[in-house]
């Protein structure tokens, strides 16, 4: 009788382990996004005035923009589209963000500081970046992401309103357009693009 029971248990368990192990192993397959190369590395200051590298965000799905404190233009606008992000993945510590002002001369700590106070930022992986303005130049020309000084323009500042998608092994990711190509980097400033980060967020942290 004891033999019987024992020969019932184990193949419970093992009916069980067939039907658990693909949906176990299905979570942490990759997903369908383009890996487009490995994330250039940074060292930047945050706004506590601690030192924030890209070893920060390892084992994190994080998103990374370039603007700046003072931008009249598109800036808030991609804030506004940042917070939608906070709220989205609230209290996920796999999940961060990583703003870097391309206007370090007046975005200090402090500064940067009271901008995220400001906004209402309250996920404690949001990172506001500063540091040597030639090193954050150098860094946007490293991910492709087109930032400059341009008098004539309001605010004095030029940067593009994409953001960049990094997975947990610091990789950029992107999905495919319609045609099959590889997005790169994704709309911070229209509807479309923030659901589409959205989304692919969510792939990420799933892998």
């Amino acid at each position: 009788m004891k033999n019987k029971s024992y020969i019932g248990i184990s193949f419970i368990v093992l009916i069980f382990g067939i039907w658990a192990v693909p949906k176990i192993v299905g979570r942490f397959q990759k997903s369908d996004l383009e890996e487009i190369g490995p994330a250039p590395k940074f060292e930047l200051t945050n706004q506590d005035g601690k030192k924030i590298t890209n070893e920060d965000y390892k084992g994190k799905v994080y998103v990374l923009e370039f603007f700046f404190t003072t931008c009249p233009t598109i800036c808030p606008k991609m804030n506004e589209n940042m917070l939608k992000l906070q709220q989205e993945y609230y209290g996920n510590p796999q999940f961060g963000i990583a703003s870097v002002t391309i206007n370090p001369e007046n975005d200090t700590p402090q500064v940067l500081k009271a901008h995220a106070q400001k906004l209402g930022v309250k996920h404690y992986n949001w990172h506001f970046l500063t540091g040597n303005r030639d090193y954050i130049y150098n860094l946007a020309k490293e991910f492709k992401l087109y930032a400059g000084v341009n008098k004539d323009v309001a605010g004095g500042f030029e940067h593009s309103g994409m953001f960049a998608l990094i997975d947990k092994d610091g990789n950029i990711r992107s999905r495919k357009d319609t045609y099959g190509n590889p997005i790169l980097y994704y709309d911070g400033l229209e509807e479309p693009g923030v659901n589409a980060i959205k989304e692919d967020i969510k792939k990420l942290l799933e892998e």
